[in-house]
This record gives structure tokens, C-alpha cells and sequence, in this order.
């Protein structure tokens, strides 16, 4: 790879790639491509191959040259990441030597006031990464009172999502709330924020993204699409920003290799075998120079598991938060 590749350095990079650890005529997973951090960190292993997924077609064309550079070692596929095991499929890869993630949305995108991520720029209220279905105008002009209440509290963990709904409720009635400072400002109002604090609106923005993109959701699906497809061997590695993304990684590493089962007290109960052993016990975090660096890199978590030969465990039932598609049915 060319020098100005290090244009884009992706948060814990080094670390994350380290645990997957490429070898030449290895095959490897960049589930959230991005700006392609991740896949030129890879690319610099001779003798690999990367098959990166975005969901967001920017992504895709400003990746164009990192493809025609990559010497045929680099398919880019616009989809989501949660069908990352028909992608590889797709692509002759019924296994993968590993997979990489970053979880929630890229500094680029919030950085762009038309994509509507980011009340730091007025812009339209849209939040989508895929630029199709609902967008968070959609959502906030449609939903009613209790979903937006139940959206904003368990996406965004807004413990006053009560009084943002009503506030929203009550200003869609006067005039649409179409662009992210009107919606900024209505937050603002109900949601008192003491100096040094985040701004008012942090968790409702944060609420509204994870909920018009699934983000939970393909996550969800998208590391029991990772289990199925690494070869023993083959390793994850998953980089979160927010503890709710970090609980869900944890809580599948940690289901997945588990050992044994019952207690002194109970008898052994019948349990699958583990089909991952634990890279290392605690998160990896980023250090003082990269939070320095890079503010955002503050809250990353680097989760990493090694894939065993033990068949991949049945996918677990999604939890029965609200859904998109319920609630803008709800809506009409």
C-alpha cells in the first residue's frame, strides 16, 4: 500500500488487526469498511485478501481506488454487514481466515451535515447509513409518544425520554421537525445540561440513529454470521464505542466460550461446546496518545475471540426492543 493510505488511521487499528493476525493466503472480513483503516492495515500482509462490506454507497465510491490499487486482493460489497456470511459466499469464501467490526457510525459520516448525524451541523434530519427506508424525520414525525419515549430511553439511554417525546409530540403538531437544530432545540429545552457536560441532545441523536439504522440488531446478527463462517482458528476482532454495542459483544464472547455447566449444587446441564476461546479476559482500550490524537477513541473497547472447531451455536432470538418496522406501522 502507497504512504498516503495512513490518511485514515481507524481507532485501536493496530490492535485489532494484530489480534487477527493476517497471513499470506489468508481471507479476511472488514465488516464495516468505512474508510477502509481496517483493510489497509490488512492489505499491508502480503499475500491476503480482504473482503470489506459497507452499507453506505459514499463508502463504497470513495474505496474505488483502494480496490484498483489492492492488485485484485480487495472486493468491496455495498450490503449490510449482518449478511456478511452471503457475502463471502457470494464471493467464493465459505470461510474466512477472520473478521473485523467497527461498531456505530464513522467520524466521516458524522462530519457530513447532509447526512444528518450530528446536531454540531445544521443539516436534514436523516441518520441513515444506507440512505434507504425511514429516516429520523420519518421516525420523529410518525412514531407515537410512547415509542418515541421507549426509542430514546433504550437506544439512547436518555433517562429523560419521557419529557423529549412529549416536547417532540407537542412541536410536530405546530410544524415538521425536518432538519437536526430544530430538533437539537427542542431537546435543549427539556434537557438541562450543566457546563463541561454533553450537549442536551447527545443521547436523543444517539437514540434515533442506533434506531432508524438496526445498528443493535445487525449486530446482533451480524456476530452469529461471524461464527458461521470462521474456520477453526480463524478470529474476531470487534471494536465498540458505547457500552450498549460492547455489552452485546461481550455477552456473546462470553456465552460462546463458555466451559462445563451446572453447579455443586445442581446437576450438569446439557450445554454446546464453546466455538470461541477469549483473546484476553478485559477489553483493550486505546492509550494516552491515541485518545490524544483522537478524542473518540476514548470509549473504544476492543473485544477479540479465536474460533474453535466446535459447531456454531444456535442464533439467539432477538430482544424485543422496538422495532422499525413496527413502529412506522404503528404510525400511519
Amino acid at each position: 500500500m502507497k504512504p498516503s493510505d495512513a490518511r485514515h488511521i481507524p481507532v485501536l487499528g493496530p490492535e485489532a488487526v494484530g489480534l487477527l493476525a493476517p497471513r499470506d493466503g489468508g481471507i479476511y472480513v472488514d465488516g464495516t469498511f468505512g474508510a477502509g483503516g481496517y483493510t489497509r492495515l490488512i492489505l499491508e500482509t502480503a499475500g491476503s485478501r480482504v473482503i470489506a462490506i459497507d452499507r453506505d454507497p459514499t463508502a463504497i465510491a470513495g474505496g474505488a481506488d483502494l480496490v484498483a490499487e489492492s492488485g485484485g486482493r480487495l472486493t468491496l460489497v455495498q450490503d449490510r454487514f449482518s449478511n456478511l456470511a452471503d457475502v463471502c459466499a457470494a464471493q467464493g469464501a465459505a470461510t474466512v481466515d477472520g473478521v473485523v467490526m467497527d461498531i456505530g457510525v464513522s467520524s466521516m459520516q458524522l462530519d457530513q451535515a447532509e447526512r444528518g448525524f450530528s446536531f454540531r451541523f445544521d443539516g436534514p434530519l436523516d441518520m441513515r447509513m444506507g440512505r434507504d427506508g425511514p429516516s429520523a424525520a420519518d421516525v420523529v414525525a410518525r412514531a407515537s409518544e410512547t415509542d418515541l419515549a421507549n426509542i430514546i430511553y433504550i437506544f439512547g439511554e436518555e433517562r429523560y425520554s419521557r419529557h423529549v417525546a412529549r416536547a417532540i409530540v407537542a412541536a410536530r403538531s405546530e410544524t415538521p421537525i425536518t432538519t437536526t437544530k430544530a430538533l437539537a432545540d427542542i431537546v435543549a429545552k427539556v434537557v438541562r445540561a450543566k457546563p463541561g457536560e454533553i450537549h442536551p441532545a447527545t443521547r436523543t441523536f444517539q437514540g434515533l440513529r442506533i434506531f432508524v439504522n438496526e445498528e443493535l440488531d445487525e449486530l446482533h446478527q451480524a456476530l452469529d454470521a461471524a461464527e458461521r463462517v470462521l474456520k477453526p482458528g480463524g478470529r474476531l476482532a470487534v471494536v465498540s464505542f458505547h457500552s450498549l454495542e460492547d455489552r452485546i459483544v461481550k455477552t456473546f464472547l462470553t456465552e460462546r466460550s463458555k466451559t462445563g455447566g451446572g453447579s455443586r449444587h445442581l446437576p450438569e446441564v446439557a450445554q454446546a461446546a464453546p466455538s470461541f476461546t477469549l483473546l484476553s479476559k478485559r477489553p483493550i482500550v486505546a492509550g494516552d496518545a491515541e485518545v490524544a490524537a483522537n478524542p473518540r477513541a476514548r470509549s473504544a473497547k476492543l473485544r477479540g475471540a479465536e474460533r474453535t472447531e466446535a459447531p456454531a451455536h444456535a442464533a439467539g432470538d432477538l430482544p424485543g426492543w422496538p422495532t422499525l418496522a413496527s413502529v412506522m406501522r404503528a404510525g400511519r
